[in-house]
């Protein structure tokens, strides 16, 4: 298994790839990004310095994944995704005198997005947050809060509307009162894996 790498895509000495991974058309990475195995790099997209993402993970076209991003295994982050890292952006030093660099500073917060999540077409991820395990992140949606495990989340601000598999589909859908005195039952219809639901926390079962 090799690496492939598209010839319009610029990957920057320093750059670490991990076997089976492809980048394609048009594609940025940084010296200092790190792609693990068997990992899909989209057209156009950008990969900043210090940006990790783990094994089998499929970033779309066009996507903005600044410093101090974290992809975990197995997470999908579809088109048009933008990422960022500084709560209160500014071109220049407070004088005007001088552009502020683009280095990783005491600036530049942390995001990490959880193994299986999912960030759908358009979304805009706020800076120093975490996308939960398995989370679904929904098309267009501006995500300014941390999202919980299994958790659907979509608008702007993006707000809680549903529980979701590890397949996918909705398990329940969040009403504006949600259950807050003892864990509930979930089944999934399509896999029939089982999860315990108690206030916000959802909770895999054994087995």
């Amino acid at each position: 298994m090799t690496v492939r790498i598209h010839p319009t895509a610029l990957v920057e000495e320093g750059v670490q790839l991990g076997d089976g991974t492809a980048v394609w058309d048009n594609a940025h990475l940084r010296a200092g990004a790190v792609v693990g195995r068997d990992c899909i790099i989209g057209g156009k997209s950008y990969l900043a310095d210090g940006v990790v993402v783990g094994d089998r993970v499929k970033i779309n076209a066009n996507v903005y994944l600044c410093s101090g991003v974290t992809i975990e295994t197995g997470v999908m982050v579809s088109a048009h995704v933008v990422f960022t890292n500084d709560r209160f952006p500014r071109a220049t030093t407070p004088d005007l005198a001088a552009l502020r660099s683009s280095a990783i500073d005491d600036h530049t917060e942390s995001t990490t997005v959880r193994e299986g999540a999912t960030v759908g077409a358009g979304a805009v991820i706020g800076p120093g947050l975490i996308i939960g395990r398995f989370a679904m992140v929904g098309m267009g949606a501006v995500v300014t809060r941390d999202v919980p495990d299994f958790h659907l989340v979509v608008g702007s601000p993006a707000r809680s509307t549903a529980i979701v598999c590890r397949c996918g589909p909705p398990l329940l859908r969040l009403t504006q009162v949600l259950p807050v005195d003892g864990a509930s039952a979930l089944t999934c219809a399509g896999c029939a894996r089982t999860y315990s639901f108690d206030g916000l926390a959802v909770t895999e079962s054994d087995g």
